[in-house]
């Protein structure tokens, strides 16, 4: 069984530059994502960008992923595939993207609206993200995997909303997915301890719906049992005592949405 394995200071140091270039490349898709551009544009526009910072797309070839970016769109979960979609009024986009810079990987996805989304479909991007936050509050030293997800989970069922259970997150470091596995669910004071050193990915996946999921014949890409939408937001974080150490930010993405 793969064991967990902890991070030196300066290997955090690694991954949070490999997270902020994750972070700043969702804020050049978030330049140009809109009404009427295709999904695959935006592929494009963040391969070349991580290509031009030295640093390559984590996804791409991962176990046979054709793509940079992971792109799912509304009733999408996650791992969906880029393509000549137009993306048209009222579409959520989820993105997710992954770099390795220095041989050390950063892991981070937001979740787009397209023109005027349903005022639920807005309540369930803003819960998803309060999931991720509230989450990352728990990942501390001393709380245990199972905080993290009975965080995540207390805060999307009360409001209604579906916990996916067949995705979780994951360990970051080295390797794209380490141990230990992260899910959205789970009961409080349960699991692994979390210690100092461990980098963890954080990512609620929540339905407007029902909880379950389908996956589809393209061996990728997952999407709800019942058609309703479902939102991602993901950052990697370090444990620490007292407070997260978030190592990718959504500060560079929401800085250009919010000039739009």
């Amino acid at each position: 069984m793969p064991k967990i394995t902890y991070k030196s200071a300066e290997e955090i140091e690694l991954i949070r530059e490999s997270s902020l270039l994750v972070s700043k490349t969702h804020a050049e898709v978030a330049k140009v994502i809109k009404e009427g551009v295709s999904t695959a544009y935006l592929n494009k526009i963040a391969e070349e960008f991580i290509r031009d910072h030295k640093a390559v797309p984590a996804f791409l070839n991962y176990n046979g992923f054709p793509y940079t970016l992971c792109i799912s769109l509304n009733d999408q979960v996650v791992h969906g595939f880029p393509s000549e979609y137009i993306l048209k009024d009222g579409d959520i986009v989820s993105v997710d993207c992954g770099v390795i810079k220095n041989k050390y990987f950063g892991d981070s996805a937001y979740t787009f609206t397209i023109g005027n989304i349903a005022e639920e479909t807005q309540k369930l991007l803003d819960v998803t993200k309060e999931c991720l936050a509230l989450g990352i509050e728990k990942a501390v030293v001393g709380s245990r995997i199972g905080d993290i997800g009975f965080a995540v989970q207390e805060h999307a069922e009360k409001n209604g909303f579906g916990v996916v259970r067949e995705l979780v997150g994951h360990g970051v470091g080295r390797a794209l997915h380490e141990k230990p596995e992260v899910p959205n669910y789970g009961k409080r004071g349960s699991g692994i301890k979390l210690e100092e050193g461990m980098v963890l990915a954080i990512e609620p996946m929540i339905n407007a719906g029902r909880a379950g999921v389908k996956f589809w014949d393209d061996g990728w890409t997952v999407s709800t049992i019942d058609q309703k939408p479902s939102a991602h937001f993901e950052h990697t974080v370090a444990i620490k005592k007292g407070k997260a150490d978030v190592l990718s930010t959504f500060e560079y993405v929401e800085e250009v949405l919010n000039k739009k």
